[in-house]
């Protein structure tokens, strides 16, 4: 069997010993780059790699790019490889915040042609919940050939977002909190607000809890009526940076509505040219 949305714990650690499965940790702290290393270092799931946001997983910040550009797909095939991931591998991705940044690595896979990835649902809190192994120990693992197929039709750029928008041809979702959507705080990005005619799905709608993600037929229920009468090859999600936006889209996926699309720049590329729009309420 293999598992494309989500894996639970308790699967997780019945093959712990499977050598088709690789495991990745991808905690981070948006306020604090070294801390997702340091906690991995502190204890992680046993054989798991630690792959990082901003190393691994994006390029870097360039003058007119967001704060997380897509990473360049060779070099992250490359990564993949030597990391022991082949074509056949079934790949599982976890951390601590729900699956805001494992997310991001499940969404790359994807998007490179490899279905077989799963987020750890409940991540690496319910694994601890739970009382399975952990260690501080570095995995040794064999390095293996990985051939992306890189799909491109998977992100939007801000053009196309921007005629998207003005067509009335894409709804588009962002995935930040409603402080933030709303302009009233915003910690991060120097220009608070956000694009108009967007909606708001903050990706805490899409857990329980416990952590844990909601049943599929509630999240179908949810997105169908936050985006119709938009089929879901007609959403497309954002966020700051285009990482937790991912959450979203495999929300989506898990509910059964396939398709749907990233900004990848998000919102703090869209506010790089002063002419796009800013809406606040």
């Amino acid at each position: 069997m293999t598992y494309t949305t989500l894996v639970s714990a308790a699967t997780l650690a019945a093959n712990l010993d499977n050598p088709n499965w690789r495991i990745f940790d991808c905690r981070f702290s948006l306020a604090d780059s070294a801390a997702g290393f340091e906690s991995y270092r502190s204890g992680h799931i046993p054989g798991a790699v630690y792959a990082d946001l901003n190393q691994d997983l994006s390029s870097p910040v360039q003058p007119y790019t967001g704060r997380h550009p897509l990473p360049n797909f060779d070099s992250l095939a490359e990564k993949l490889g030597k990391w022991g991931v082949n074509n056949r591998s079934q790949v599982v991705v976890y951390d601590d915040a729900g699956g805001a940044f494992a997310g991001r690595m499940w969404w790359l896979l994807r998007s490179m042609g490899h279905t077989q990835v799963a987020v750890l649902d409940g991540g690496y809190g319910q694994w601890r919940k739970q009382g399975l192994p952990t260690t501080t120990a570095l995995p040794k693992i064999g390095a293996s050939a990985f051939r992306a197929y890189l799909d491109n039709r998977q992100w939007l750029s801000a053009s196309q977002v921007e005629t998207g928008l003005a067509s009335r041809s894409i709804i588009l979702v962002d995935a930040r909190t409603p402080e933030r959507f709303l302009g009233k705080s915003e910690p991060i990005d120097p220009v608070a607000g956000h694009v108009p005619g967007a909606v708001n799905r903050p990706l805490q709608s899409n857990l329980d809890r416990n952590g844990l993600f909601l049943a599929t037929d509630q999240l179908r229920q949810q997105f169908t009526d936050l985006t119709s009468p938009f089929p879901a090859e007609r959403v497309v999600h954002m966020c700051g940076s285009g990482v937790t936006a991912c959450h979203n889209l495999l929300a989506m996926e898990i509910a059964g509505l396939g398709g749907s699309k990233l900004y990848a720049g998000s919102w703090s590329e869209w506010i790089r040219n002063r002419n796009r729009g800013v809406a606040s309420r």
